[in-house]
């Protein structure tokens, strides 16, 4: 039944929400899509939800396609297979926790493999019974610090998550490669390009892990490829060391006073205008700065650490919280930002701007003799032997010719600077070319973390009990309808691709006669016949120019207008992509539009 928009739940807007800062967001609020009911929580109108299905629809298909089952769990779930897992702390602040009438606590889930692997579990004992693969859609709950973006980054979102489980290793990589193939096929269909980039796993855990990018200026993620077909998400990027220098001849460090250096620019200025060196300048890159950062942990409270990275390179804060959950040997994902002024005064020995790593002094500040009890690490740029200017820990006073390994040791390498265009990619294949992405999709394996936290075992084929392995795999269904919206529009509104717009063809009426809205009315009912979805603009008092901004607004691929040229037995079919319009006879406008809405597969731009 055609959509009428005398009637449809709808309301256009000619300004954009003050709250929206990408085109998204404006245009989805603007052609009566979704609404903002909080920060980060969106209601869904008749014409997203439409769209909402269809983009559904086709994970549904695909994830059908290759053997794996719908399930649907609740939302909220009991604190305690959070607890054996030790996500109900891990996640942090992140989490959603509540308690009912008697006290006790559940949680929004954010993802669900707690639940995933009980109910195998409850289900299953022998490997006859496996591989099985299991998939939901379903809503997912984060407590966002900052929601931002519409649909892109909310507190509340639609997601596909499914997990296989298999018995052996084997068993895993072939599950893996079927979802990740199915993956390719989504996007393909949603008219999305992506990247497949490698990746971290976070706070899931587990092994091999891919996201898929779809390259985006307004996405939040950065990732790099090379020329050579490297492709890695930044928090993944190894940073390829230079080889140890022999020091054994090099001189004995030396500090030196520098008034006024508290900063690297100020540094390299002081030491060449006070202490320059024969050959050549110093620069930044002779530099070594040595960073506080206050990094929160999973189960609550703080700990200091500091980072020595070359003068020249910026800290990248994402790419330190990716491995210094590692580094410190705790598990989860913690978070991370430059230390406060205030814990820099808890810590007098800190010389704010003049900080040093530990020296072979009486006093050492930082490093394995630490009297401050603050880790030390290391870029993997500081080799052994390599020489730096650094912070003496003493006021207006730097350090020169400190080498690494012989007057200061470390704690553990870290990445943690920022990947730069023009790095060498780690596996050799050229320097890197860097990026701006929003992950549409996660795929990983997860391995034996959550069966054996939860006790996944069945029975071989020798009778032994041996722990399931699961793989998982995660498409954001919500931030791809975004997506989408964010690559198909222009400056007039949205552009949907035709296999996911909420009608096929839009139908405007235009001029003041009744016999004009009762040609439509037989149009519609025609194309209806012929199995064509259509949005009628039967609205008897809009004026033309308000239907047709409104047609572009709404993004319905095929605009067919009713209107003037009818008593020629002529009509007009506009393009909404291209912007092209042509007549047509009205004899002939069923046929044609037929023949172009089947021909018409996926998207495209």
């Amino acid at each position: 039944m055609a959509l009428r928009l005398s009637s449809l739940f709808l309301r256009t807007l000619r300004e954009d929400p003050v709250d929206a800062d990408v085109d998204s967001h404006k245009l989805l609020v603007r052609a009566g899509y979704i609404r903002r009911a909080a920060p980060g929580i969106y209601t869904w109108l008749p014409l997203g939800l439409s769209v909402l299905r269809r983009v559904e629809g086709i994970v549904r298909e695909e994830m059908d396609a290759i053997g794996a089952q719908e399930v649907h769990f609740p939302a909220l779930l009991p604190r305690e297979p959070y607890e054996t897992t030790n996500r109900w702390t891990e996640y942090g602040e992140n989490l959603f926790r509540l308690q009912d009438r008697k006290g006790a606590d559940y949680l929004l889930a954010p993802t669900h493999e707690e639940m995933f692997t009980l109910l195998v579990k409850d289900m299953y004992s022998s490997y006859k019974d496996l591989p099985v693969s299991l998939y939901q859609i379903q809503t997912k709950y984060r407590d966002e610090a900052r929601p931002r973006a519409g649909l892109l980054r909310g507190r509340e979102f639609i997601m596909k998550d499914s997990y296989s489980f298999d018995v052996d290793d084997a068993g895993l990589d072939e599950s893996y490669a079927k979802h990740r193939a199915a993956y390719v096929r989504i996007f393909e269909r949603l008219g999305l390009p992506v990247v497949a980039v490698s990746a971290t796993s976070g706070a899931m855990g587990g092994s091999r892990s891919e996201e898929f990018m779809h390259p985006s200026e307004v996405g939040e993620d950065t990732f790099v490829r090379s020329a050579g077909g490297f492709a890695a998400n930044v928090e993944a990027v190894t940073t390829v060391a230079p080889e140890a220098i022999d020091a054994s001849d090099a001189p004995a460090a030396q500090v030196h006073r520098t008034p006024s250096s508290p900063t690297i620019d100020t540094l390299v200025e002081r030491s060449n205008e006070l202490h320059p060196r024969e050959g050549e300048p110093w620069t930044a890159a002779d530099t070594l700065k040595n960073v506080v950062l206050s990094v929160t942990l999973p189960e609550g409270g703080k700990q200091l650490v500091a980072v020595g990275v070359p003068g020249d390179r910026e800290i990248d804060l994402k790419r330190v919280e990716a491995g210094i959950g590692a580094a410190l040997g705790i598990a989860g994902e913690p978070e991370v930002a430059a230390a406060s002024e205030e814990e820099l005064r808890a810590v007098p020995q800190l010389v704010k701007g003049y900080i040093g790593p530990g020296l072979s002094t009486d006093e050492p500040l930082l490093g394995e003799k630490s009297t401050t009890g603050i880790p030390f690490f290391v870029d993997p740029r500081v080799v052994p032997g390599s020489a730096w200017i650094t912070g003496a820990n003493l006021a207006e006073s730097h350090v020169y010719g400190l080498v690494a390994g012989r007057d200061f040791t470390w704690d553990g390498t870290l990445e943690a600077c920022a990947v730069r265009a023009g790095d060498a990619a780690p596996d050799g294949s050229g320097p890197l070319e860097i990026a701006r992405g929003i992950e549409m999709g996660h795929v990983f394996q997860l391995g034996r973390k959550y069966a054996d936290s939860l006790g996944l075992k069945v029975l071989d084929s020798n009778g032994k009990l041996v722990t399931v392995t699961m793989g998982s795999y995660g498409i954001g269904v919500t931030r791809a309808l975004a997506a989408i919206a964010e690559y198909y529009h222009d400056d007039k509104g949205l552009l949907w691709p035709r296999n996911l717009s909420p009608a096929d063809v839009h139908v405007v009426a235009t001029g003041k006669g009744a016999e004009v809205l009762e040609a439509a009315e037989e149009i519609v009912a025609e194309l209806e016949s012929a199995g064509i979805t259509v949005i009628f603009d039967d609205r008897p008092k809009v004026s033309p120019g308000v239907k047709f901004r409104d047609a572009e607004l709404l993004g319905v691929p095929t605009v067919l207008v009713v209107g003037r040229g009818l008593q020629d037995g002529m009509l007009e079919l506009k393009d909404r992509a291209s912007g092209t319009s042509r007549d047509i006879a009205r004899d002939a406008v069923v046929e044609e539009l037929t023949a172009e809405v089947r021909g018409t597969a996926t998207g495209s731009r």
